[in-house]
């Protein structure tokens, strides 16, 4: 009687140890499947700034300190995916496709995020034809991507906010529109944008949509403050509104947040590690942008990226101190 009931203290033992262990595994966020990975970070001037690249790069490194974090960031200020430009840009806008090839070949990423849509219908109304431009260059980079057996995810574009600009912003009745004097309802161009993006979300290509989270957020935080805005030009995001793009990215891996993002920002941005990681971002994005080239405006190209390594492998030694 004593053995039965010994057998069963240890089968009901073995049973709960085995319900633990499986809780255990499903805490651990699905953003595991960016480390020990060469990412490529792809975008127009939101991604140049790097803030949410930084601040993903930060987040992983403190929960997998012990693996490889490979990242690359290499937005390019005004670039489209729409190979679409205004009349009052002062050059034509870059367009990915000029040097998206270049790019995949010389980095061989294992993982492409990409973040377009704000140049990409040039701050005018919406158009069937400036829609189709976007669906076809998106489209044109995930053939691309697939082509070098990357993985894609894709980020729809951050909210354009036109409170900042008041004075700049005109109605449907103008004449023209450009980055100078944008559409005042061009947000809603961005959400058609965003709406499609998420349509192509399946098992190959991930989306993490940013915008209608974002929208949503500004619009509670203004009916407490009619003034407040992550941004302070209508386009390019504030530490905080980096924060929010990046908290978007993680959470959709499992990542969960507690703090609001002013005191988050803050906390992160005294902590070393955050400055490293984010050194290490700015260097490492402007030596490979060079790197790979690109046209905007003039042709800009370098030879060498190896002095650029060199340093991010030293910075990364000094980080792996930090963790």
């Amino acid at each position: 009687m004593m053995k039965r009931i010994t057998l069963k203290f240890y089968f009901t033992f073995f049973l709960l140890l085995m319900v633990l262990i499986s809780c255990e595994k499903k805490t651990v966020p699905e953003a595991a499947i960016l480390v020990n990975k060469r990412v490529l970070f792809l975008g127009n001037s939101i991604t140049n700034q790097g803030g949410y690249v930084s601040y993903i790069e930060y987040y992983l490194r403190k929960q997998f300190p012990a693996d490889r974090i490979d990242i690359i960031s290499i937005g390019l200020s005004s670039e489209t995916v729409s190979c679409l430009s205004e009349l009052a840009h002062p050059f034509p806008r870059p367009c990915l496709r000029e040097r998206l090839e270049r790019a995949l070949q010389k980095i061989k990423p294992d993982i492409v995020v990409a973040c377009y849509g704000m140049n990409d219908g040039i701050y005018h109304p919406q158009s069937p034809d400036r829609m189709e431009r976007f669906r076809e260059g998106i489209h044109h980079l995930l053939q691309q991507i697939n082509g070098v057996g990357a993985k894609a995810i894709l980020m729809s574009p951050p909210v354009f906010d036109p409170l900042p600009l008041a004075e700049r912003v005109v109605d449907d009745g103008a004449t023209d529109f450009s980055y100078l004097h944008p559409y005042e309802n061009y947000d809603s161009v961005l959400g058609d944008y965003s709406e499609w993006l998420q349509s192509l979300n399946d098992a190959d290509i991930r989306v993490i949509d940013v915008h209608g989270p974002m929208k949503a957020q500004i619009m509670t935080l203004r009916s407490q403050n009619p003034s407040f805005s992550y941004s302070t030009d209508g386009i390019h995001p504030s530490a905080s509104g980096h924060l929010f793009i990046a908290q978007q990215f993680l959470k959709s891996f499992g990542y969960t947040f507690d703090q609001d993002i002013k005191t988050l920002a803050d906390s992160v941005e005294s902590d070393n590690l955050f400055q490293l990681v984010d050194a290490r971002r700015k260097l490492r994005s402007e030596g490979w942008l060079k790197f790979v080239g690109y046209i905007r405006k003039d042709t800009v190209k370098q030879d060498h990226i190896d002095d650029i390594e060199m340093e991010v492998a030293r910075l990364d030694r000094e980080i792996s101190t930090k963790k």
